[in-house]
């Protein structure tokens, strides 16, 4: 009657801030990103939103390529690459890593592949499709005008420390190039990738 998802659906669900009609609306289109990927296998480009724990998944595309390439999974780091196409036109897998798609940009817009302020009145942008690349740790190289950009599941922000220490709200930091501001510029906005809106 209110509107609200039921405590014992949230209790053993994934987190959401949604009311129950888009709720029940982003449940199903996990269950159809979930049946495609059963039936017709890997996707060109994965739905990071659609996971119940995308930490999971992102720690599975670090061990496929350490078996592939015979490097320590503790010694791999994932690189970001915005790609400059949309999730339609993914029409092939990358050699290596995944591509990903559905992380909503907040505090910041994505313009001429770097951040760039909000245009007035705008709260967020989907981001386009961003390949997740594996390197070995001592290989990859942060660029100083980079901003690592958190992703949380929902806007909140917050979370439970889980046991791995960390919150069960954030999954990890993107790194972003940023060209007209410093990084610290993109902290003080609290800028941060969203994996689901709350509407």
């Amino acid at each position: 009657m209110n509107n609200e998802v039921p405590k014992v659906w949230n209790k053993v669900g994934y987190l959401s801030l949604k009311d129950v009609a888009s709720w029940i609306r982003d449940l199903k289109e996990r269950v159809k990103f979930m049946s495609e990927w059963l039936v017709t296998g890997g996707p060109n480009c994965f739905w990071i939103s659609g996971f119940f724990y995308p930490q999971g998944f992102l720690t599975g595309v670090l061990q496929t390529h350490a078996r592939k390439t015979t490097i320590a999974i503790d010694n791999l780091v994932f690189s970001f690459k915005v790609q400059e196409f949309e999730k339609e036109q993914c029409s092939i897998k990358p050699v290596d890593g995944v591509f990903i798609y559905g992380l909503f940009l907040e505090g910041a817009q994505w313009k001429k592949k770097c951040l760039a302020d909000l245009n007035f009145g705008q709260m967020n942008m989907l981001m386009p499709v961003i390949h997740f690349l594996p390197l070995q740790q001592d290989k990859y190289q942060s660029r100083s005008d980079n901003y690592s950009c958190p992703v949380y599941k929902t806007q909140t922000r917050a979370g439970v420390l889980s046991t791995t220490g960390q919150s069960t709200n954030y999954v990890l930091a993107v790194d972003l190039p940023t060209l007209d501001q410093p990084p610290d510029y993109w902290t003080l906005r609290g800028t941060a990738l969203i994996c689901a809106l709350k509407e």
